[in-house]
This record gives C-alpha cells, structure tokens and sequence, in this order.
C-alpha cells in the first residue's frame, strides 16, 4: 500500500479538545479512522513548531488519502496536509524512465 506523511496543526477549537480528551485518546480516534478507510498508521508524533502531529500511514490509493484529509479538515479542530511518499525503490523506476522524457532545460543543445 502506498504511504501518505498527514501532518497538520489544532485549531484553538481543536487545541481545547486536545487538552480534554488527551494525546493517547486522539491517537487511538486517528488509528481508528484510518482503519476505517482500510489503511494503517506506521507512526503518529506530537511536534512543537508549525505542525502539530506528524503521521505515516499506508492507505490504498491517492483517492482515499484525500477522504482522511477532507474528514480531517471538516470538523474544524485540525488542519491538516498530506504528502505522498515514495520507496527508494518506485525511485530508481522513475530514474529508469526518465530519459524518455526527452526534456531540454532552457538554453541548452540536445544532445
């Protein structure tokens, strides 16, 4: 399954629910969404700094990612963004096609 990075921060809303409810038990309620859209979570983080909480979680396709997003976003408590992460391995398969892309940075010759 693909893995997506969810990073994102509380509203003021959302920080006063944190603090009621507690980390551990917003954490549980995230594992229990995303497996509700069939994925798992490989890690959930509390950070200090622009982003709240980071995750990884694995979700079947990029279709889904946005649902855990929207879901996210729609109850108002939290903002959150996603990133689509990519194996070294889908990388050297890129890097192999790469060449048939047949682009020509500005002001240079083909070669």
């Amino acid at each position: 399954m693909p893995k997506y990075l969810i990073h994102g921060h509380y509203t003021v809303e959302g920080i006063k629910g944190l603090i009621k409810e507690g980390g551990t038990s917003r954490n549980n309620h995230f594992k229990e969404n995303v497996a509700n859209l069939g994925g798992k979570v490989e890690s959930f983080y509390y950070a200090f700094g622009s982003d709240d909480i980071y995750t990884i979680v694995d979700l079947k396709d990029n279709q889904t990612a946005v649902s855990l997003i929207l879901a996210l976003n729609e109850g108002g408590g939290f903002a959150a963004s996603s990133t689509v992460l990519l194996t070294p391995e889908e990388i050297d398969n890129a890097a192999k096609e790469a060449h048939k892309v047949g682009y020509k940075a500005p002001g240079t010759r083909n070669l």
